[in-house]
């Protein structure tokens, strides 16, 4: 199942060390937007359990994703991220993306990430078998 939910306003936690290894998105221009609405984004990690080299993919996947797609197109972003890790890591990806949302789920150990690029939430996970 792909999500995309837009409610409030998303809370994210402190910066990880995973960012060194992926400097060109701690903070970026965001594109396809109003002028009125460009700012710096900064793209910070919550919880994660993958290893660095998968979060440094994810990472870069969702920047692939804001580049191509309005903020606004949660359900697209959503899907274009699960879709290149089903294509990079085998089927059974499930991506969350949204301004607000909680969750309670159960995912395959290595394979969990919650991050935020600006206000828009991102939650990846392979689900468990």
């Amino acid at each position: 199942m792909i999500f995309g939910v837009q409610p409030n306003l998303a809370k994210c936690f402190s910066l990880n060390k995973m960012l060194d290894t992926a400097p060109s998105l701690q903070s970026r221009k965001a594109k396809s937007r109003e002028p009125s609405q460009i700012q710096e984004e900064q793209t910070m990690i919550g919880e994660t359990d993958m290893p660095q080299v998968m979060q440094a993919h994810a990472l870069r996947v969702a920047s692939e994703a804001l580049d191509s797609f309005n903020i606004t197109d949660c359900k697209e972003i959503a899907c274009y991220i699960k879709k290149q890790f089903d294509k990079t890591y085998g089927p059974g990806w499930q991506c969350v993306t949204g301004i607000s949302f909680g969750s309670y789920i159960t995912h395959s150990s290595g394979s969990f990430i919650h991050f935020c690029v600006g206000r828009l939430a991102v939650m990846l996970f392979k689900a468990a078998t």
